[in-house]
């Protein structure tokens, strides 16, 4: 017998009447996640435009990754519940939620845990003792909050404890034909070369990253010793106490390359 009480109930009701607030989860996940990925792209990408300062611009991409959190939280709860109407696209919707919130929030995630791995410095070379130098980027960075003058002992004991690998490169070549192997490599980089000078064996460049846009500055020096060559680089960022581990990154690149080419 069919009770007054079962009229209007289970699925094929519930789709009579309309899909229910809770079965919006999956789609209202993917607005969230949209919006979470939409607004960390901004928060680079406006640094680099100049429409905020940088530190702003974390400071969005903080609250996009709250935003991503709230995106996986919603799409998980909204994967359960399609799963349980046995609604496919609903899953499906879900899922891509999760997934893209999930990423918006790690990615942020694992920046902030980079800074807390690697040593609040911002200058890295291979001679802590005699580091390159700066000429022609000095008038460059005139208005950048970090100074050229390398920190000394400080900074010197902190890269060895981070990175102890990055060494001056000894090549087996003239000093003449290592510079020229230095300087392909720094164009391979795709660095904007602001001075090669060969008499002087020294190379200065500036090199962008993508996302915010921090501008840093890089000098090759290449020496003579023996029937070999010493290559020494240092890079150097602009802004920021710490440079999350980008300027040792940048040289090992380079190193490498320059080893590629030899």
């Amino acid at each position: 017998m069919l009770l007054v009480s079962d009229i209007g109930t289970g699925p094929r009701a519930e789709e009579r009447r309309g899909v229910s607030p809770v079965g919006l989860l999956p789609v209202a996940a993917v607005f969230l996640a949209v919006l979470a990925a939409v607004t960390a792209m901004l928060a680079g990408f406006g640094s680099r435009l100049g429409l905020w300062q940088f530190r702003t611009g974390f400071d969005i991409l903080k609250w996009a990754a709250y935003g991503g959190l709230a995106a996986a939280v919603v799409a998980l709860v909204g994967v359960v519940h399609a799963a349980k109407r046995r609604r496919p696209g609903g899953v499906l919707f879900a899922i891509l939620a999760l997934c893209g919130g999930i990423v918006v929030f790690v990615v942020p995630l694992q920046w902030r845990l980079t800074v807390a791995r690697v040593p609040p410095i911002h200058d890295i070379t291979t001679d802590t003792v005699h580091p390159p130098l700066f000429v022609a980027i000095l008038p460059l960075r005139r208005s950048a909050p970090n100074p050229p003058d390398y920190g000394g002992p400080t900074v010197a004991a902190k890269q060895l404890a981070a990175y102890p690998d990055i060494k001056t490169a000894i090549i087996n070549a003239s000093p003449e034909e290592a510079f020229a192997r230095a300087l392909e490599t720094a164009h391979a980089m795709g660095w904007r070369i602001v001075a090669d000078v060969p008499a002087e064996g020294r190379i200065e460049a500036t090199d962008t990253t993508f996302w915010f846009g921090f501008t840093d500055d890089i000098v090759v020096r290449v020496e003579g010793a023996g029937y070999r060559s010493l290559v020494d680089v240092r890079s150097v960022s602009r802004v920021g106490r710490s440079d999350t581990g980008t300027n040792a990154l940048r040289i090992r690149a380079f190193l490498k390359r320059l080893a590629a080419r030899g």
